[in-house]
Order: C-alpha cells, then structure tokens, then sequence
C-alpha cells in the first residue's frame, strides 16, 4: 500500500465538501456509516472539477457528465458525528475520454486522514449515451491542474489498482 500524503501536506490543497458530520449519516456506532465516505468523497471531486470546465450545470448546458467507473477505497480513522470535516483532490491524469483523482476525506477537528480513494471517471455525452473526448477547453483545464498536482513534493505514490485506459 501506498504511504498517503499527511494532514498538513493535504491541507495546502483547496478544500471541499466542508462540512461537520450529520445526525443523519450516524451508523449505529455513533460514527459516519460507511456508505458516506464515497459520497462524500465524490460531491468534493464534483466540486473540485469546476475549476477545470466542468460545471455543475453540464448536464443540462452541454448534454456531458462524468460518471465514476472505477474506485479504490482504503480507510484509516472513523469520523463522528458533529466532526469537521473536507475532500481534498490531487488528479493524476487522463486519457482522451476518462481522468484518474486521489480524494482525500479529512477529519479537521483531530487534523487527520480519515480516508483515500482513487477514482476512475469517464466523461459521457447524455444523449445519445456514450464515452466521448473530453472537450479542449476541460482537456485543457486537466492537464494544467493534473501538471500542477504532479508539482507537489509529496503525495505521488497510487495504489496501482486502477489505471487509465
């Protein structure tokens, strides 16, 4: 397995998905259940994708979406209810019509990783429904935020379980 970056590395990336952990996503353990990390997850890669061209309108803008295809999850602390917590997202690369990411879930009242995953995504045209190209200008955006992640000292090592095809 991989060493993962540290809370102090993750937090010079942009947060997401800031929020304390509800009531509502309490397992029976007082604890997130473990059906939210990956929604959680996912809702900071779609808000982190923005910056790149890809809007949370695309669907209806443009008839594109991105839909995960592959995910890698690996857990290392439990979040409680009322902790703090943001997604942090490094992308690692793409391929002419998917992306790879890291996604990192922080606990930001004890100031640790509590989650990473990658994530394999594709970009999909509605209708008719299929993998397409990535249009240039969120090709473009990419390449720059995947050079600048790359730029980073720290955080290189995947999991070598997903890769883009």
């Amino acid at each position: 397995m991989p060493e993962h970056p540290s809370y102090s590395q993750l937090v010079s990336l942009p947060a997401y998905a800031e929020q304390p952990v509800p009531v509502a996503f309490e397992d029976n353990n007082g604890q997130l259940n473990v059906r939210h990390y990956l929604g959680i997850g996912s809702e900071g890669l779609d808000e982190s994708l923005v910056s790149v061209g890809i809007p949370s309108n695309w669907p209806v803008k443009d008839g594109l979406a991105c839909l995960s295809a592959e995910h890698h999850l690996v857990y290392f602390h439990e979040l409680r209810t009322g902790d703090r917590m943001s997604v942090r997202v490094r992308l690692i690369g793409r391929s002419e019509k998917a992306a790879h990411a890291q996604i990192f879930v922080l606990d930001d009242t004890s100031e640790r990783v509590v989650c990473a995953f990658e994530e394999i995504f594709l970009c999909v045209r509605l209708d008719p429904r299929g993998t397409v190209a990535w249009p240039e200008d969120v090709a473009k955006g990419m390449d720059e935020r995947i050079a600048e992640d790359a730029g980073r000292d720290w955080g290189r090592e995947i999991s070598g379980h997903l890769a883009l095809r």
